[in-house]
């Protein structure tokens, strides 16, 4: 699970501060999708940020699986955020030498030691992760030889190779038609219900939330309303 309770974050802009998370409080409980909507500069990404512990709030905690992670270490805080949480950003950015497979298998090598498989256990894992995205057929292709919404797929399932119990998603289908569009978001709510992850999905296409467990409506910064789990 996490919950973020009364989030606050700033930047700096000039003499002054702007705020970008104004005070905002919601729950992604395990096997459930969260969508994030709003405008654009409404604080979506931001928030989504220090969801991911990429970026400290000003003010608030978030908790992960129980953990405060607002008052680990930097170093403690890369460590959760490695063995918990799964982020699949906007452009998949895959490494344009590698394979689909190595793509997974390269994961592996950046877990905590004592949770790393030895190779056989690596490449099995990452086939069963391919299979569940369709793309078990493909794992020999590179990045160039597939189209935008298989290197979507591959992205969804990288993120999911060490296990984490939260999933976090950003704008999957905005370089993507409806058709394939549609097919990432199925993909991201069987993935969370069968592998019982917390995500938040990060979206501006309002066509898909009727399919979420709950909403949250962002406008400059603010939550301004829920719907569902939230």
């Amino acid at each position: 699970m996490i919950r973020l309770n009364n989030i606050t974050l700033t930047f700096p802009d000039g003499d002054a501060r702007v705020t970008a998370v104004d005070n905002v409080s919601l729950t992604a409980h395990p096997g459930t999708v969260t969508g994030i909507t709003g405008p654009s500069g409404s604080g979506k990404s931001s928030l989504l940020a220090v969801a991911a512990t990429l970026i400290r709030p000003d003010s608030g905690t978030i908790l992960i699986n129980e953990v405060d992670v607002t008052t680990l270490s930097p170093n403690d805080a890369t460590h959760l955020r490695r063995d918990n949480i799964g982020i699949v950003f906007q452009q998949p950015n895959l490494i344009p030498s590698l394979t689909a497979r190595e793509q997974l298998c390269v994961m592996n090598e950046l877990g905590a030691p004592h949770s790393r498989r030895n190779r056989a256990k690596t490449a099995a894992r990452a086939e069963e992760l391919l299979d569940a995205v369709g793309l078990a057929n493909q794992d020999d292709k590179r990045p160039h030889q597939l189209s935008g919404g298989q290197r979507q797929r591959i992205n969804i399932a990288r993120a999911l190779m060490n296990d984490p119990s939260v999933l976090l998603v950003d704008e999957p289908t905005s370089a993507l038609d409806q058709d394939r569009g549609e097919r990432i978001i199925d993909l991201i709510l069987r993935l969370t219900d069968e592998l019982n992850t917390s995500t938040l999905l990060v979206t501006h296409d309002l066509v898909h939330l009727p399919r979420m467990h709950g909403v949250a409506h962002l406008v400059d910064g603010r939550l301004v309303d829920t719907t569902g789990t939230v």
